[in-house]
């Protein structure tokens, strides 16, 4: 492919406790396995990005300790573009504590730290990096304002901009209308469209209503039930692929990477979409966030 995608957001390291269910407010439920790995949703999207063919360049914002030079050396082993990431002092490397259930569902509390000081600031300085990317990423693990001045960057180059608004939070229809491609999944996409959740016969509905604050395309990710596409021209339920699932913690954004990767490539947005579908079912059978990013060939040999 080797298209370059400009990825915009956030690095954590992640603290993963393998536990028979998700606790209940003030339960403590014993686990079995422990293990440290690289995530952070910037950093999930930017790896699954570059293992399925993209030139990636990353933006973020790591502290000068042990977590932030594992990342950066961890990136350079992609073969991600790093010049652009921040050195924070006197901060620390963003740390998410993840539970991870027999069900390969999960739980996820996140400590920003220097995720917080990338600034608008920092984008000012980059502009060569927009000018030479075919699309821009980004997610909500970062300051809004970032967010914003990053999608003004992007439009004011004509480069599609996919946001993925995760965690979920309210936008602003300001920066809503700035983006090509919005990929909430229902929680998300419930609270951006003023719901308290998402049934199944409301999709559609929800679709068009976040069509209409001026996002070109949107597309819902419904789990293993596939995703919901909807534009100008199409409005329709694309189904997923059926495997076994044992963590689920990045799936979407190995969905969003690989996304961005074949869209870069000029393939049509079904193509893309079954791609990336391809993507994330491979990544919830195995553990932990950028491990279970897959390469290029994987994808491609999926159920052959």
């Amino acid at each position: 492919m080797n298209q370059k995608i400009l990825v915009i957001g956030s690095s954590n390291t992640d603290m993963v406790v393998q536990v028979p269910r998700i606790p209940a407010p003030g339960e403590t439920v014993l686990g079995s396995h422990f293990f440290i790995v690289s995530g952070g949703k910037g950093a999930n999207q930017a790896v699954a990005a570059a293992r399925t063919g993209a030139e990636v360049t990353f933006v973020a914002c790591v502290a000068d300790d042990a977590f932030g030079k594992q990342a950066i050396e961890g990136f350079r082993k992609d073969g991600i573009h790093t010049d652009y990431i921040k050195v924070q002092e006197g901060s620390h490397t963003g740390v998410a504590l993840i539970n991870v259930s027999e069900e390969g569902e999960n739980s996820i509390s996140v400590a920003s730290g220097a995720n917080s000081h990338l600034l608008p600031e920092d984008l000012r300085g980059i502009s060569d990096a927009f000018k030479e990317a075919k699309i821009a990423l980004a997610q909500l693990e970062i300051p809004l304002e970032t967010i914003e001045f990053a999608a003004q960057m992007a439009e004011a180059r004509g480069i599609p901009f996919i946001l993925n608004p995760a965690p979920a939070t309210a936008l602003p229809d300001g920066l809503l209308e700035k983006v090509s491609i919005l990929t909430p999944n229902e929680t998300e996409a419930a609270l951006l469209t003023g719901r308290t959740e998402v049934k199944d016969d409301q999709v559609e509905a929800i679709a068009h209503e976040l069509l209409d604050k001026g996002i070109k395309t949107v597309i819902i990710t419904l789990g293993s039930k596939g995703v919901y596409l909807c534009d100008s021209k199409t409005s329709e339920r694309i189904p997923g692929y059926a495997v076994k699932a044992v963590d689920t913690t990045a799936a979407g954004d190995v969905f969003n990477g690989a996304l961005a990767a074949v869209l870069a490539t000029n393939h049509s947005m079904r193509e893309a979409i079954d791609f990336a579908q391809r993507a994330a079912a491979i990544s919830v059978t195995r553990r932990g966030a950028q491990p279970s990013a897959p390469f290029l060939h994987e994808v491609i040999n999926f159920l052959v």
